[in-house]
């Protein structure tokens, strides 16, 4: 691919070909406390040259009112363009995420895209990420940190460019997955994929899913693609990172070697 156009699809401004325009994409967003961020992605999804793209908004009751935000956008843009699930009380970012993904999966969509409400993960990638995917015949491909051409936000502290770099080498020697982001939040999925790794009997939270997902797909010997992304700061709102977060995500590797055994 060219680099000018590389550059384009990053931008959001080429007019994609068939079948890639009019993939049946849905988005699932998990949101907890990101009624100042809701409205700028959704807008900045359902700009992209993507003809069939959807979002699924999976909201924990959040208390600062982001899921009466998400039912505005809804009736904005079209029961069409956006379905809401009002979750009954925060449960976490993985099982948001299940149950975003396979409502998504049985509504029919043929590809399946996670990615953080908090504009750390830039609209503009998705295109570039689904071609890529369409023409590896990659199973999953994953907005990555830790590959050549990516970045992180100018915002981060040394001792959280550390941490996280700690985590992904931590996970990486454990499981050996092959993967350089192992705790990446941003991928796209063939809705296939998903099936195959039984997405719907994942019990792991937190970032702890991220790892899981990668596991189980390395363990069905999927095709996995990284391509490189900024990694930006949150916009507004605070980080969901918290002490059972980061314990939970620490032993779930060993948790998922113990299981192969």
């Amino acid at each position: 691919m060219a680099v000018q156009e590389r550059q384009s699809l990053a931008e959001g401004t080429v007019d994609l070909p068939e079948p890639w325009r009019s993939a049946a994409v849905t988005v699932v967003l998990p949101t907890y406390n990101e009624a100042a961020n809701l409205p700028v992605i959704v807008a900045g999804l359902l700009a992209l040259p993507l003809t069939n793209v959807r979002i699924l908004v999976a909201d924990d009751n959040s208390p600062d009112g982001t899921g009466g935000i998400a039912d505005e956008l809804a009736e904005r843009y079209g029961a069409d363009k956006m379905t809401i699930v009002h979750r009954p009380e925060k449960q976490g970012l993985g099982r948001a995420y299940v149950d975003g993904m396979t409502r998504a999966m049985a509504a029919g969509a043929e590809f399946v895209v996670q990615m953080d409400s908090d504009l750390s993960h830039a609209p503009k990638y998705l295109p570039q990420m689904l071609g890529t995917l369409l023409s590896s015949d990659a199973d999953v491909v994953i907005g990555s940190r830790y590959v050549a051409g990516a970045s992180l936000a100018a915002e981060w502290s040394w001792r959280r460019r550390a941490l996280s770099a700690f985590a992904n080498t931590y996970v990486r020697a454990l499981l050996r997955l092959g993967i350089r982001d192992v705790t990446a939040g941003f991928k796209i999925w063939r809705s296939a994929a998903l099936e195959t790794i039984d997405v719907a009997s994942i019990r792991s939270n937190g970032y702890s899913f991220q790892v899981e997902m990668n596991y189980r797909s390395v363990r069905h010997g999927l095709k996995i693609v990284e391509l490189p992304i900024h990694f930006a700061e949150r916009r507004d709102g605070e980080s969901k990172m918290n002490l059972r977060v980061q314990l939970e995500s620490a032993l779930m590797p060993f948790q998922l070697r113990r299981r192969a055994r």
